[in-house]
């Protein structure tokens, strides 16, 4: 019998969604997924299955978690290695995934997750492309201290889960990065949990599909 629950929302489209079902799955968690479609408006479905209204939200053993990073620190505790062993190392990664969590608003709003569209050369705001250069220094440091392939090393981890999202809106949306930084991206769509998710996010039904995501603000000829 499963020992907690997951809540997340359509994979097509939750960022957030993907962080804490990776960080879970990293953690080897044993909790049964509940899939809520996203709405064009709040969620009635997902108010009432979470306390912030929100996803992911987490239980596990009687501890009840919402915050992707908080549930990736949570995953952290039940599974130690998921963030590098050496203290600086860690704190480094810590820093640029809380960073991640908090900022990258340009990101976010120009070029909204879509794991079933393409819309190369969209979305290039001015403060879309200030974040995508502070990425790519982010993701640049990174792999120079960790060795690579992955941001905290040879392995995917939890600042991998923090920035997974953001590989994802690359695929679709095709920013003009550094040929270093498309290695990551590879790196990280090709992991199996990515390749997962991507899968059952195809396997949503159509019904699902919210205009605002299929045809947002900053796709090429909106």
């Amino acid at each position: 019998m499963p020992e907690g629950r997951l809540v997340i929302g359509s994979k097509r489209y939750s960022s957030w969604s993907l962080r804490g079902w990776l960080a879970v799955q990293l953690a080897g968690l044993d909790v049964e997924e509940v899939l809520i479609a996203l709405e064009a408006a709040p969620s009635a479905a997902i108010q009432a299955a979470t306390p912030t209204g929100l996803v992911p939200y987490l239980e596990h053993r009687e501890a009840k978690v919402w915050e992707s990073i908080a549930i990736a620190e949570y995953c952290a505790e039940q599974a130690p290695g998921l963030w590098p062993e050496d203290r600086v190392l860690r704190a480094h990664m810590r820093a640029i995934a809380a960073e991640m969590h908090a900022g990258f608003r340009g990101v976010r709003q120009a070029m909204p997750m879509n794991l079933g569209r393409d819309f190369a050369g969209g979305g290039r705001t001015a403060e879309a492309l200030a974040d995508i250069a502070r990425i790519e220094a982010v993701w640049r440091e990174a792999r120079a201290l960790c060795g690579g392939p992955f941001l905290g090393g040879a392995a995917f981890g939890l600042v991998d889960a923090m920035y997974a999202p953001v590989v994802t809106r690359f695929i679709t949306w095709r920013p003009e990065i550094r040929a270093e930084a498309w290695d990551y991206v590879e790196a990280v769509r090709a992991h199996p949990l990515m390749e997962r998710w991507y899968a059952e996010a195809a396997a949503e039904p159509e019904a699902w599909r919210l205009d605002k995501y299929e045809n947002p603000a900053h796709a090429p000829g909106a």
